[in-house]
């Protein structure tokens, strides 16, 4: 069974920067993507950013110029640089990566509840508060 662990909850005042982390458990891990997604309440599940093995990357529209996506060396570790934040990011965020080895890529909409979706693994969530 593959863990993530998340980064702890944060509050960031708008306009402000923070990153959150997401590591894997075992260091053989290797996916093929991982990703962050969020979900407001009231909203479905939605891929906010990925990055492949191989480093390429995708990013919703809404965080695009804003957020950065990395992985570490050992591909067991996300990372999500979030800068410029509104109140709009306020969610709760989740790393995420793939459950089976024959998939490619991240859904970018699972639907429903994001933990529920049962083709990725996921973290814990993290809580993202942005306010003054």
């Amino acid at each position: 069974e593959v863990q993530l662990v998340e980064s702890g909850d944060v509050s960031v005042q708008p306009g402000g920067s923070l990153r959150l982390s997401c590591i894997a458990s075992g260091s053989t891990f290797d996916a093929p993507e991982m990703g962050w997604y969020r979900q407001r309440p009231g909203t479905e599940c939605k891929l906010v950013a990925s990055i492949s093995r191989d480093g390429s990357t995708t990013y919703a529209d809404s965080v695009k110029g804003r957020f950065t996506i990395s992985r570490g060396n050992a591909k067991n570790t996300a990372y999500l640089q979030m800068n410029s934040l509104n109140h709009e990011d306020t969610s709760v965020y989740y790393c995420s990566t793939l459950r089976s080895p024959t998939s490619r890529h991240l859904s970018p909409r699972p639907g429903g509840a994001c933990i529920a979706y049962d083709d990725n693994y996921w973290g814990q969530g993290t809580q993202v508060t942005v306010s003054s």
